[in-house]
């Protein structure tokens, strides 16, 4: 499969996944870039957005195993990986996996579940495995795991802690649709359900040769020390406490190879960093401040756009490229 055959394969998730979301294609290529590099997204925004819709209409959108998990805060790790249970007819212990074991998760209000909970998946999201009673059971692939959460309401919930958070490639918001979208949403689901109709668009094995072609797309010296330069940046920006790990370059480096083959280039620009940098780096900050500040998304995005700001952009001359 070469670049532009994954430039297709895009616009086809994009195509169907819009015949139940109105508009946000930008958010859907990001969805895409996720899981072409076996990243992880957490979709934060408030109630009725349709952030639930649109995780299901990406995985109707793939021929693959999609598991839906309301996290609550009674629900227990065995109750995601899975039990070794007796079984009195063999008299020998059976183990019976939990929804961890599936292509796409959705961890649904991720931030009700107990910490004890939210930590199990540390393991399945950085290494595609998980361990139980000393046993080591490796994940399909594509594995991915769409979080949502809501930022409103905090009574009952545990906000992700920063190590949690750096398992994330992308935390993106729906926001609210315009009126125009508005009316349309209204038009499209007055008399049908578009996602009880929504087909499979690709399979899983093309998303598998996609990602080796996305692996191979070419990264300048220039462009890598680029990412460097604003890594590093961030860890001496006043306003933060933590910057950007070597996790988290290493999780840009691999989203901008695919933000390249979506514009139609087998080579990284400048451009494709600066677009991806704050959805991708924007959640690992950790600002100084109170609590309240810490945790402010939208100060974390102006920080990262001050820094894109800050850094000198490298030339884009062909030859450096």
């Amino acid at each position: 499969m070469n670049y532009i055959e994954v430039k297709e394969l895009a616009a086809q998730i994009r195509s169907n996944v819009s015949k139940v979301i109105v508009g946000k294609e930008d958010l859907i290529d990001k969805l895409f870039i996720a899981l072409i590099t076996s990243g992880h997204v957490l979709l934060e925004d408030a109630p009725g957005t349709g952030k639930t819709m649109l995780a299901k209409s990406l995985a109707k959108s793939i021929e693959c195993s999609f598991t839906r998990v309301q996290f609550t805060p009674d629900l227990l790790p065995s109750d995601l990986s899975g039990i070794n249970y007796f079984n009195p007819q063999s008299a020998e212990f059976v183990f019976r996996s939990g929804p961890l074991f599936t292509n796409i998760l959705l961890a649904d209000e991720i931030n009700r579940a107990t910490p004890r909970t939210q930590s199990s998946l540390l393991e399945c999201m950085e290494e595609r495995q998980i361990s139980i009673d000393g046993v080591t059971h490796i994940l399909d692939e594509p594995f991915m795991v769409m979080a949502t959460q809501n930022p409103l309401e905090q009574q009952g919930t545990f906000p992700l802690p920063e190590a949690q958070l750096d398992r994330f490639l992308f935390k993106l918001s729906m926001g609210y649709p315009d009126s125009q979208e508005s009316v349309q949403i209204l038009k499209r689901f007055t008399n049908r359900e578009p996602l009880t109709e929504l087909n499979a668009a690709v399979t899983a094995d093309k998303l598998l040769a996609a990602k080796k072609t996305a692996a191979a797309i070419h990264v300048s010296d220039v462009m890598l020390e680029y990412i460097v330069a604003l890594a590093e940046q961030t860890r001496k920006d006043e306003a933060v406490a933590s910057g950007v790990s070597p996790r988290g370059c290493q999780a840009l480096l691999r989203a901008v190879q695919v933000q390249a083959i979506l514009e139609g280039r087998e080579f990284v620009t400048p451009d494709d960093i600066k677009k991806l940098a704050a959805p991708a780096w924007s959640h690992r900050l950790l600002l100084k401040g109170t609590h309240r500040a810490r945790m402010s998304h939208a100060g974390a995005e102006e920080i990262m756009e001050r820094i894109l700001r800050q850094v000198p952009v490298p030339s884009e001359d062909p030859a450096l490229l």
